[in-house]
């Protein structure tokens, strides 16, 4: 029996970690990247693309049009939404739903009790066919990145600053952080 697992892909170092994982788990990883409206989105889906090429692994596109622009910061409802969206476009998916959230992030929507309150959702309109997962949900991003390191993780393809410009800016959160872990 095939193992699926669809990763909420960002073209960051947590997602490209959780596509690295499912992979070494020997499952059929599928990537899927959602355009919410956020300023970085063509830079991350040009990483997200590349980073599919690199794993060899299919990545859907999905575009949503909003008259709000996305910038930096908490996101109130992002993940929610971005599992509805994955629902709404893969009704009949039977599998996991990963996510890359993390331990250093104090948002709703990255903590163990989001993912029970979504999941009893999902199981009302799935019959439990679709598991969320967060592999390093306890984990800090010290320890992400040092399980990129040990697994050879492209993350020179990765982008992960909140302005999108073309050279990461150095002041927003996601490149304090690439600079607190010597990520270039």
């Amino acid at each position: 029996m095939t193992k699926n697992v669809l990763v909420l892909f960002s073209g960051g170092i947590d997602s490209t970690a959780c596509i690295n994982y499912y992979l070494k788990l020997g499952f059929d990883v599928k990537a899927v990247f959602i355009d919410y409206g956020q300023i970085t989105s063509k830079k991350e889906f040009q990483s997200a693309k590349n980073i599919a090429e690199y794993y060899k692994i299919s990545l859907d596109n999905f575009i949503f049009k909003n008259s709000k622009i996305f910038s930096q910061g908490e996101i109130k409802g992002r993940n929610a939404f971005f599992i509805f969206a994955l629902l709404l476009n893969h009704a009949e998916f039977s599998g996991i739903l990963s996510l890359g959230i993390h331990s250093s992030v104090y948002y709703y929507d990255c903590s163990e009790k989001f993912l029970k309150d979504i999941q009893k959702v999902l199981d009302g309109y799935t019959d439990g066919r679709i598991v969320l997962d967060a592999p390093f949900l306890k984990w800090d991003k010290q320890m992400i990145y040092d399980y990129c390191k040990a697994n050879e993780i492209p993350i020179h393809l990765t982008y992960s600053c909140e302005n999108g410009v073309n050279k990461p800016c150095g002041v927003c959160n996601s490149c304090k952080d690439r600079r607190t872990l010597n990520v270039s």
